[in-house]
């Protein structure tokens, strides 16, 4: 994975709304969800800390291919909760 820096050369990170037990949550109010920098970030720490990502999104949004191809590739890592 590419790390990406602030202009002061320090690593760029990502939070989680919420860590549950074995879960990390992110909650989105979007109507399209793309694969995005926090997404990654978030899926790497929750493959290194043996957790799974839970993305909550409204019923009504969509999942971009690029997000659907991640999901497929990181084998159910990632999990989408409509809400």
């Amino acid at each position: 994975m590419d790390f990406f820096y602030t202009k002061r050369q320090t690593p760029r990170g990502a939070r989680a709304d919420a860590e549950i037990g074995d879960k990390v949550y992110l909650i989105k109010n979007a109507s399209e969800l793309r694969l995005t920098y926090q997404i990654k970030m978030l899926a790497y720490m929750a493959q290194t800390r043996g957790q799974k990502l839970i993305i909550r999104l409204p019923k009504a949004a969509k999942v971009h291919e690029s997000l659907r191809m991640f999901m497929h590739s990181v084998n159910g890592l990632i999990k989408i909760e409509r809400t």
